[in-house]
């Protein structure tokens, strides 16, 4: 029996009131109601409330559009994305979060192709195409590379690759067997190499271009007790991907990237895994997660996506003392978080007992 736990959706969170306040106080529009309802009371602009009030919407508004400056430079102009014409690639996509982003580009008219080792949670997802396929075998992906080209006149050429394919063992490293850290090893990281291998050379050769969606994790930055291969494969991932932009930047302008590093989902892939606090740091719904990444895809924008709040930060954890590191590592109870894993059992895939994302 699974460990008992409390909900996987916690209703109040830092990163709710967060969302609240981007939509209210920190907004623009609202900010500069503020001074526009003083004026509407006759109150003089140089009423201390006035000013007060004129220079927080100033503030945010500069905020804004510094905000918006800052993502121009470092991503660049947005593709164009017609669903129409798209054909996305989702590795893992038969449950999960692949699952969610399969059935909602599938039932707005995109082509979507999943390959995964497990036969689809949902058999008849409109406007979804399942291919059998593990994609820690280079001859499989191969192979249904060559599958999805025979069914060009239906699928068409892939413009979207949504690498979302992942295991976890959650065993000591002195308890992995060889064999386990290279089944882990080739299915978290070198499958991404695999995939965007086959098919990036498709992608840039078309006039639309593309978009390549990273699933990654915060793991890969923190890393974690029992997670040794998951968290050197995470962490190999987020470097590809950055490498990879920087390259297609120079070569293929007309190419997207998306990196996602989502904290601890509520999927089975992580099962049995408490979080230490579900107000600093909730377990994040796969909907929330599919809802950014499909914005993202849609806008064609390269982006980076941190879910929770505390996951677009991650990367400062690195900068603090490496006492402070230890007592932040105690705190927030990273390195025994996984003695309640379960996982799930998925018996007959052929490839672990645990997989999927």
């Amino acid at each position: 029996m699974p460990p008992q736990r409390d909900s996987w959706f916690a209703p109040l969170s830092i990163d709710l009131l967060v969302k609240v306040l981007k939509t209210s106080f920190f907004h623009p529009f609202v900010a500069w109601i503020i001074p526009l309802c003083f004026r509407a009371q006759n109150m003089f602009w140089d009423a201390p409330p006035m000013l007060v009030s004129i220079a927080w919407a100033s503030m945010i508004t500069l905020s804004w559009i510094f905000i918006t400056i800052n993502n121009r430079i470092a991503y660049g102009l947005p593709r164009e994305v017609d669903l129409s014409d798209e054909v996305i690639v989702i590795t893992g996509g038969a449950s999960g979060l692949g699952l969610l982003i399969a059935e909602v580009y599938g039932m707005r008219g995109a082509t979507v192709a999943v390959l995964d080792v497990k036969e689809m949670d949902n058999g008849e997802a409109r406007g979804v195409t399942y291919y059998k396929c593990d994609v820690s075998d280079k001859a499989q992906v191969a192979k249904v590379a060559k599958d999805i080209e025979r069914d060009s006149q239906q699928l068409g050429t892939p413009t979207i690759l949504i690498n979302n394919a992942a295991i976890v063992l959650g065993k000591r490293f002195l308890d992995l067997s060889l064999d386990e850290i290279d089944r882990s090893l080739t299915t978290n990281l070198l499958s991404h190499f695999y995939t965007i291998k086959t098919f990036l050379p498709l992608m840039v050769s078309s006039e639309m271009g593309g978009t390549i969606v990273t699933i990654s994790s915060v793991i890969g930055t923190v890393a974690a007790a029992q997670l040794s291969d998951y968290a050197a494969a995470k962490a190999g991932v987020s470097a590809l991907h950055r490498s990879l932009t920087a390259e297609l930047a120079q070569t293929h302008p007309n190419m997207r990237t998306v990196l996602v590093t989502p904290g601890q989902l509520s999927t089975p892939l992580f099962y049995g895994v408490q979080t230490p606090n579900s107000f600093f740091a909730p377990v994040v719904e796969p909907v929330d997660v599919a809802k950014e990444v499909i914005a993202a895809i849609d806008g064609g924008l390269s982006t980076h996506i941190g879910m929770p709040l505390y996951a677009r930060w991650i990367d400062w954890y690195n900068v603090l003392p490496v006492g402070l590191q230890k007592i932040a590592r105690r705190l927030a109870q990273v390195d025994t978080s996984m003695k309640t894993f379960v996982g799930r059992n998925m018996g007959a895939t052929g490839v672990d007992d645990k997989k999927g994302q």
